[in-house]
């Protein structure tokens, strides 16, 4: 009999091995290779991609599993022991199911699974959907009633969570691959710019208002073709009575050929009859949307708007890509002077500088949440418009205000508080830092989020 209950525990830990690993392996596996196997047809890594697309199923019936006979050889063990020392024997089978289950049904187990995922997972795949398949109906009551209790917390944030967020996994994989050499950080920051088209809106990057390059409608056409020819663009908008009223978009490659019909008569042009109708964008439209609508539409720039239908900007195609692969400069584009590194390690910028530019340049880590530009994040920190000559710490740089063109800052002086590797930046949500002459304790690198 003793030996029995004995062969019975060793069973059930072997068991609980097999889930522990299972479990490990599965969440641990590459999906690349998986799918890689899949298509050279391989009918096991067919199994693994069916399971991982359903990733609740595996958790629910691993946990299941492991827990009944986890605790089915806890209670033998006891009831054995105590058959043989009394009520001591409680004492004695903790102990002792406690050191097997950690060491041979989890720990090593799971080790063996991290270091061979791919292979474990191939092995254990026919096994784990016959297990599925058959404690299905207890897993799902087990699902209900954990939907039932979760629909009764405030938050809906928790219903729908999902155990392997594609998203996040191909993020931490980058990243991971980044610190350990197998990805450039350019590629990274390409690969990431990639999955930020989901997240940043056209008024992120937009050309703001202010720095748009248009002509008068009512100018006379030689004075339009002249400030056409003098811009740095192929298209620039037009327009009447305020420069907020866009009534068009004049492009040079419609230009010359008309040009060419008047006999290159200036006079004889009609503006408006040249240029094409403007597109107007919400200017809360997500960069991902963006890329489609201009594919779709065959267009390459379209006008940004507010709720109130005013013109914020404009953005292009290009300056989409540049979010993907960095700054694009061409034989017609002004050399980029607004980030200028210095001999003592410091960085002078003016304010209108992207921030997620200057992260990009310097491989820093600023946040852009509250604020696009450089300049928009001191303002936003000091919560005033800082003077010339005034010093801010926050978020583990050291922000000197250089220049003020009226209410605006025309250039910054920005340097890392450590020398060796700037500290991550905190959340948006940190106390104001303090300014250096307000007699106060400046502010220190903030925790990292």
């Amino acid at each position: 009999m003793i030996i029995l209950t004995l062969l019975a525990i060793l069973v059930l830990l072997a068991v609980s091995a097999f889930f522990s690993s299972s479990e490990t392996a599965l969440t641990a596996v590459s999906r690349a290779r998986m799918l890689a196997l899949e298509g050279e047809g391989n009918a096991k890594a067919q199994i693994v991609n069916r399971m991982l697309a359903t990733p609740e199923r595996i958790i629910g019936t691993v946990l299941l599993g492991n827990n009944l006979v986890n605790i089915l050889a806890s209670a033998l063990a006891t009831s054995l022991l105590i058959g043989l020392f009394g009520e001591v024997g409680v004492a004695y089978a903790t102990v002792v199911i406690t050191l097997l289950v950690v060491i041979f049904a989890e720990v090593l187990p799971k080790t063996y699974a991290l270091a061979y995922s791919d292979r474990i997972s191939l092995a254990v795949a026919p096994i784990m959907k016959v297990l599925i398949a058959v404690m299905r109906p207890f897993t799902r009551a087990v699902e209900l009633i954990v939907r039932g209790i979760l629909s009764l917390t405030p938050s809906k944030r928790d219903d729908a969570a999902n155990i392997l967020a594609a998203h996040q996994e191909i993020r931490g994989t980058i990243e991971l691959q980044t610190k350990e050499g197998g990805v450039a950080k350019r590629d990274a920051h390409m690969l990431g710019g990639v999955l930020d088209l989901g997240d940043l809106q056209v008024s992120d990057i937009m050309v703001h208002r202010t720095k748009m390059e248009m002509v008068n409608a009512d100018d006379p056409p030689a004075k339009i073709v002249e400030e056409v020819l003098k811009a740095q663009y192929s298209r620039v908008p037009i327009w009447k009575d305020e420069s907020e009223n866009i009534i068009g978009v004049l492009h040079t490659k419609d230009l010359l050929p008309a040009l060419s019909e008047a006999d290159w008569d200036v006079s004889k042009l009609d503006i408006l009859a040249i240029a094409s109708k403007p597109w107007f964008t919400p200017d809360t439209t997500y960069l991902k949307e963006q890329l489609n609508q201009f594919l779709k539409q065959k267009s390459q720039m379209s006008l940004v708007v507010d709720e109130y239908g005013e013109v914020q900007g404009l953005v292009t195609l290009e300056d989409i890509l540049e979010e993907i692969v960095g700054q694009i400069v061409d034989e017609h584009d002004t050399p980029e002077t607004g980030i200028r590194p210095q001999a003592d390690d410091t960085v002078n910028v003016d304010g209108s500088v992207a921030i997620r530019d200057l992260n990009r340049h310097m491989d820093w880590n600023l946040p852009d949440d509250e604020a696009t530009t450089v300049a928009g994040l001191v303002i936003h920190e000091a919560q005033s418009i800082p003077e010339p000559g005034q010093v801010f710490m926050f978020y583990g740089y050291r922000f000197e205000v250089l220049r003020k063109n009226r209410n605006r800052i025309a250039a910054l002086r920005v340097k890392p508080l450590s020398s060796d590797k700037p500290p991550a930046a905190a959340r948006p949500g940190s106390s104001p830092p303090e300014s250096i002459g307000s007699g106060k304790p400046d502010r220190g690198p903030t925790a990292s989020g």
